[in-house]
């Protein structure tokens, strides 16, 4: 024994320098972290909001953590106090629970506390994340009495297997070891607890700093700031406050049983007083958590789907409603008798109610005595039980009973009011109240004249689409295979002609951006990917209404030299040196100014270098600065490369999707950054402090829509969304050579963004302040208009009759795309809309009838100037057949001369594929316009080989859009470079025969006139 105690020193000695060492490792992890991001924050000029996460973040976490630890410390002390009792013999064998029956209560207590460990890790897994680049909008749900999630635990159970294996093991270790195990899950809950509750700091923030809707909820009559901002808090208070009860008082009932050696005996005989006190007091507490979670569940019903609509229904309002106040006074009414029964022990609340009858008969001088009884768990049970059978009647039989009984026999009437509060909520929410309603009645009397007159629409209408564009783009531009192009952009420019005047056009734009990923793989080195290939250079930008004289794109400018198409081009597309450091795709960390130059661009045979001189980067010269970064990006050869001086630069977290989200993970995005090439004035955007001034034009930028959301809108129906409210509130403009990020405020009226400006003063500008050069690029979301375009097709409905019947349900329309059915997606235009003096740029979406095909509908959405966000719904009489896209395909492709080209098309290794269908509003009437690509199926590279154009029964096919229209119209100037093909419905085709499959050489190599912009006098 003597031997033995040195021994057992060192491994004491061990363990301690063990556990400092993890200590220090801790905080070592920790504190890098923290370092390089506040550093990364600074770089981007956000040092207040990352300082402001820290603190909150923080704070949260330290106080449920030590919160929780000393709640569960305490009721488990408090075990270690209570838990031995001492039973008389003669009383063994004729009271207490039988070693079976104790084993099985024992085990199934074990298992619920594995059960909810589970459950707690993966709320960790799922809610916590180091960088919280996206904010996580959903919920935990309390696992107690929550049949959702029970239900999707038992799922996941089910289909894992060897998780339910796992909760058994942990269920027998609290039955064996249950003080030393439910230490060690004390401290785990504390920390999960710690951990999920610090990630929700964004919900923290916003309920400390609400702004008013000025409009309340028909239900309850609060404002719907309560919901938005204060009700997600609550419930978080509920979530925790539930678990954390729960826990503990599972913990100290299994403790309190296996205690006083009750396995060793076989025999459990009773809780001691002090022991059913300390139950009392917990089971009390968890049930007053219990009544705020009913009372919480009662505003819950505005979001309630078992009605004919979205919303608290009939049912909801006269059972729920009712069955949830009930429920939660009826918990805490036993919540109260309970925690009575904690503090006064030995009087209960009847003898209470005695001793005040006595005191009133009493005559004598002295207070009448308080009988006391014997307490036992008796209340607890009967409690518990009352209230599950009231669960079970009130929650789950009574709304099915009234369902089916009193609302479906004359559900209109009874679901009337409610149907009301819905549509009005939903269209508040979505914004569809704005959209004004204007009739559109086709007169079909579209004239040349016509045409002249809105010469700006026609010179814009589009026939290239993105998808064969960048297939072009990847064939012709990308010029090295370590180049891509990712996406095209639709967007307007303003070109200067001789004469001074401007002329607006639609062209699409297409970054040709750096993929590390393409290098091939024997290039594939640490220098390649972090000191050499570190940007993208230029863009492509190409007009969306010609093509060349091959049918490939008419580029405005193009290749790596950016050279443009002609002198109009070059005095109003500025270009500069045109290198993308922040993109969508550069998605590895880069260092600038090392000894080691950048690819820039490659130039014939050679490659030209450059070093990067931007605002941009981390001073990363430091020994301290380099480990710091190397543990942080988990790359040590930073530490020992030789290629870095004093002025090195790290530039990570390039990729603007990420960059945008770590700044303001509380925003919502749009899917479609799109690139704008403006020139700019310095002081135009807001630059870090610190930054070093560069005398290289940068005129690159890119800009991101942002928007504000909620799933906590009243009544407003989410659809097929995970939100039920929507703003366009903030447009994000990013700096693709300096990565500066400005976010304006485009919707100041939005009580989201203004909370958000609150909390984050620094962060947000006044939409006034953008620089007119990106003013006049920014443009109605397409994401955005998607989103409302999609509820508008039920929420047109106003009447409640008609929406509920569906009598006048609408749907997005079918086109045929490269052979392929798929759903009209909108689509820019530049036009100018009925009773509109001058053009603009619009978003257009049509509508059909859910049963229909023909044309009902269409929304146009303003990007221009002061009519920016103005939406105007244009509705066809329902007396007149429009015609809609599906029918104008079938049109097309039933007809023979068309169909037969098509076919011979599609042999001998190529393909005939149609494009983008596009309704197009001009004046009273309609015109529809459809490209026609041909492609090989080896080497693909799109040409625009015809252009389709219907209006009213006429159909031609032309080499381009020109002769199109000239042939619909019969006003083709000069001789076309094909015959063109004019089908009139009823009539035999007006050009005889068809043109060879092998073109000929005029048909091969079009004219010049067939690639410039039709010549049609500007008539705006």
């Amino acid at each position: 024994m003597v031997r033995d105690r040195p021994k057992s020193k060192r491994q004491v000695s061990y363990f301690k320098w063990a556990a400092l060492i993890l200590a220090v490792l801790l905080i070592f992890d920790i504190a890098t972290f923290f370092g390089a991001e506040g550093l990364w924050f600074q770089d981007v000029n956000y040092l207040s909001v990352f300082w402001l996460r820290l603190r909150t973040q923080i704070s949260l976490g330290l106080f449920f953590f030590l919160t929780s630890l000393a709640v569960l410390g305490g009721n488990l002390w408090l075990t270690q106090r209570w838990a031995y009792l001492k039973v008389e013999g003669d009383r063994r064998s004729r009271r207490g629970i039988g070693l079976r029956w104790l084993l099985l209560i024992s085990f199934v207590l074990g298992l619920l506390i594995a059960i909810q460990l589970l459950y707690q890790a993966q709320i960790v897994a799922s809610y916590w994340q180091p960088s919280n680049t996206v904010y996580n909008r959903s919920l935990p749900i309390p696992l107690w009495i929550k049949p959702g999630a029970v239900q999707a635990l038992f799922n996941q159970l089910t289909a894992l297997p060897w998780q339910v294996a796992l909760l058994v093991v942990i269920a027998i270790g609290f039955v064996v070891f249950p003080q030393i195990l439910s230490a060690i899950a004390a401290v785990l809950m504390s920390l999960g607890f710690s951990l999920v509750l610090s990630g929700q700091w964004l919900k923290v923030l916003s309920a400390f700093r609400p702004t008013l809707f000025a409009q309340r909820d028909p239900l309850f009559q609060r404002d719907i700031s309560f919901y938005i901002f204060r009700l997600p808090v609550a419930e978080l208070l509920e979530f925790w406050l539930t678990g954390l009860l729960f826990f503990a008082l599972i913990a100290v009932t299994l403790i309190y049983l296996l205690s006083g050696e009750s396995l060793s005996q076989g025999r459990f005989y009773r809780f001691s007083p002090s022991q059913q006190r300390h139950i009392y007091g917990l089971a009390g507490s968890l049930l007053l958590a219990t009544s705020f979670g009913h009372w919480l569940t009662r505003y819950q019903l505005l979001y309630s789907t078992q009605g004919v609509t979205y919303g608290a229904s009939y049912t909801s309002v006269h059972v729920n409603l009712p069955v949830n106040t009930g429920l939660s006074l009826i918990a805490l009414a036993l919540a109260l008798v309970m925690l009575w029964r904690t503090l006064f022990w030995s009087v209960s609340v009847g003898s209470l109610l005695e001793w005040f009858t006595e005191l009133g008969h009493h005559q004598y001088a002295y207070l009448p005595p308080i009988s006391k009884h014997p307490p036992t768990l008796k209340l607890l049970y009967w409690g518990l039980g009352l209230y599950s059978l009231l669960v079970l009647l009130g929650g789950i039989l009574a709304p099915m009973v009234v369902q089916r009984l009193v609302v479906q026999p004359n559900e209109l009437v009874r679901e009337r009011p409610y149907i009301e509060r819905s549509i009005a909520l939903t269209r508040s929410a979505f914004d569809l109240d704005n959209i004004q309603v204007e009739p559109f009645n086709p007169d079909d009397s579209l004239t040349l004249q016509d045409l002249q007159q809105n010469s700006r629409t026609i010179n814009n209408i589009r026939v290239w689409d993105t998808r064969p564009l960048l297939e072009s783009n990847r064939q012709l531009q990308q010029i090295r295979l370590y180049y891509e192009f990712l996406d095209a952009d639709v967007d307007r420019y303003s070109l200067i002609q001789d004469d001074g005047t401007t002329d607006r056009r639609q062209v699409l734009i297409s970054a040709r951006e750096l993929n590390y990923d393409q290098v091939p793989a024997e290039a594939k080195t640490w220098v390649n990917q972090h000191l050499i290939y570190t940007h993208g250079y230029g863009f492509t930008m190409s007009p969306v209404n010609t093509a060349a004289a091959s049918g490939l794109p008419d580029y405005f400018i193009q290749d790596i030299a950016h050279v443009p198409s002609s002198e109009v081009i070059r005095r109003s597309i500025p270009v500069g040196e045109p290198r993308l450091y922040f993109g969508e795709l550069t998605d590895t960390y880069v260092m600038t100014r090392t000894r080691v130059e950048e690819l820039d661009y490659p130039s014939g045979s050679d490659n030209v270098y450059n070093i990067y001189d931007g605002r941009a980067g981390i001073q990363i010269g430091s020994r301290l600065r380099r480990l710091l970064f190397a543990k942080h990006l988990s790359d040590w050869q930073m530490i020992f490369t030789a290629n870095f001086t004093p002025d090195t630069r790290l530039l990570f977290r390039r990729n603007i999707n990420e960059r945008v989200r770590t700044i303001a993970p509380f925003l919502r995005y749009d899917a479609d950054p799109y690139l704008v090439v403006a020139d700019v004035e310095p002081a135009g955007l807001d630059t870090p402090p610190t930054a070093a001034a560069t005398d290289e034009p940068n005129y690159l930028y890119w800009i991101i829509d942002a928007y504000t959301t909620s799933d906590r809108y009243p009544y407003s129906d989410p659809g097929d969304y995970d939100f039920n409210y929507i703003r366009n509130s903030v447009k994000v403009v990013i700096d693709a050579y300096h990565g500066s990020v400005n976010f304006y405020v485009a919707d100041a009226s939005d009580p989201i963004i203004q909370t958000w400006s609150k909390i984050f003063p620094s962060m947000f500008q006044s939409l006034d302040d953008m620089p007119p050069a990106l003013r006049e690029h920014i443009r109605y979301p397409q994401d955005f208009y998607q989103v409302q375009s999609d509820q508008l097709m039920t929420y047109h409905m106003t009447d409640p009759q008609v929406f509920y019947n569906r009598e006048d349900q609408w749907r997005a329309p079918n086109e045929i795309y490269a052979n392929e059915p798929q759903t009209v997606e909108p689509y820019y235009l530049i036009m100018r809309l009925p009773a509109q003096e001058s053009a603009e740029f619009i978003l257009l979406r049509p509508f059909t009838p859910a049963q229909r095909n023909n044309l009902v509908a269409w929304l146009a959405a303003s990007s221009d100037g002061d009519r920016y966000g103005r939406m105007l719904l244009y509705r066809f009489p329902k007396q007149e057949l429009v015609f809609g896209p599906e029918q104008i395909e079938a049109r097309i492709n039933q007809d023979p001369e068309i169909s037969q080209r098509i076919s011979l098309w599609n042999t001998q290794g190529s393909r005939a594929n149609q494009g983008n269908l596009l309704v197009i509003p001009i004046e009273q009437s309609l015109l529809y316009v459809e490209p026609l690509y041909l492609e090989a199926e080896q080497n693909r590279l799109p040409t625009l080989a015809r252009v389709i154009v219907v209006y009213q029964n006429r159909i031609a096919m032309a080499q381009t859009l020109e002769e199109s229209l000239g042939t619909v119209f019969g006003a083709n100037a000069g001789q076309p470079t094909a015959p063109p093909i004019l089908r009139e419905l009823g009539e035999a085709p007006a050009t005889e025969g068809i043109t060879p499959i092998t073109p000929s050489a005029a048909e091969s190599a079009p004219s010049p006139e067939a690639d410039s912009v039709p010549s049609i006098p500007a008539g705006e």
